[in-house]
């Protein structure tokens, strides 16, 4: 937790200061030995601005950009750009595309730290919990760094379930909301914030999550009617669920019903899988 102990990461926040951030307008600097006199006036960069000019100076300005530390023996031992570096890595070891899969995708999902209590595990006064946790309630992670808490990562596009990571025996555990049935279709974090905005402007209170839940269902279902503000939430609300590739959560073992008899003549009939190889550039350039 020292500067030292991640030199390359602060040297790199500290090209970005110098080679971008001194160059945009409104910045304040390190201290106030290096701030303008209007910086507030000057501020004129929404967020999503500032990310599409630091996008465009990442491409265009720091990876043709040679670097003191990027030498290839092979070429004079001249310095080398992030670009030509990883041209030479290619040309060296090839390049193999690996598709991501489930895992992957849960593995990029913004993580929070919570404790797995008697009633599951709490996010935003939203209240997660299955049978998979049994094992381990009021039990510590054995993380250390994280003081004992577990490790839950959610979709800010669907936030009807979340997924735990299994410290003990590995992989993920994937946890409902207990009001889901309230609700009964994914939501979004801006939809659930929309949703405890209006419970408290009707004197609701918005830390309550069954309250909260009703008005959240109210609005998913005012599709066509409402204010325009609550239409752009719920067009966002089914837009994000649409283009969400995060895995289909698993129903619950321990509360899904009986499954009904079902004969051979009701199940769909599979066809046989053919795996595909992993290219080989080398047995291509043999073909005839």
């Amino acid at each position: 937790m020292t500067a030292r102990a991640k030199s390359v990461v602060e040297r790199t926040f500290q090209s970005v200061n110098t080679l971008f951030c001194q160059h945009v307008r409104g910045y304040k600097g390190a201290n106030t030995t290096m701030r303008g006199a209007s910086v507030d006036a000057d501020a004129v960069w929404t967020v999503g601005q500032l990310q599409d000019l630091f996008d465009e100076w990442v491409i265009a300005g720091w990876q043709p950009r040679p670097h003191d530390a990027l030498r290839d023996p092979l070429l004079g031992g001249r310095a080398l750009s992030p670009n030509e570096m990883y041209a030479a890595l290619v040309a060296s070891a090839g390049y193999l595309p690996v598709t991501l899969c489930g895992d992957d995708y849960l593995e990029l999902l913004p993580a929070e730290w919570r404790s797995i209590q008697d009633y599951g595990v709490q996010l935003d006064h939203r209240t997660y919990d299955c049978s998979a946790l049994n094992p381990y309630r009021r039990q510590p992670s054995g993380a250390q760094a994280k003081r004992g808490l577990w490790e839950v990562h959610y979709d800010p596009y669907d936030l009807s379930h979340v997924w735990v990571r299994d410290h003990h025996a590995g992989g993920w555990i994937t946890v409902p909301w207990t009001h889901l049935p309230m609700v009964a279709r994914p939501f979004a974090d801006f939809t659930w914030r929309k949703a405890r905005e209006l419970a408290a402007a009707r004197g609701l209170d918005d830390t309550d999550q069954a309250q909260v839940a009703a008005v959240l269902a109210e609005l998913l279902q005012r599709a066509g009617n409402g204010p325009a503000r609550e239409q752009r939430v719920v067009a966002r609300t089914r837009a994000a669920a649409a283009t969400s590739l995060r895995p289909e959560p698993q129903p619950d073992p321990s509360a899904a019903p009986e499954a009904e008899h079902s004969t051979d003549n009701d199940q769909p009939q599979s066809g046989e899988v053919v795996p595909l190889g992993v290219f080989d550039p080398l047995s291509e350039a043999a073909w005839p």
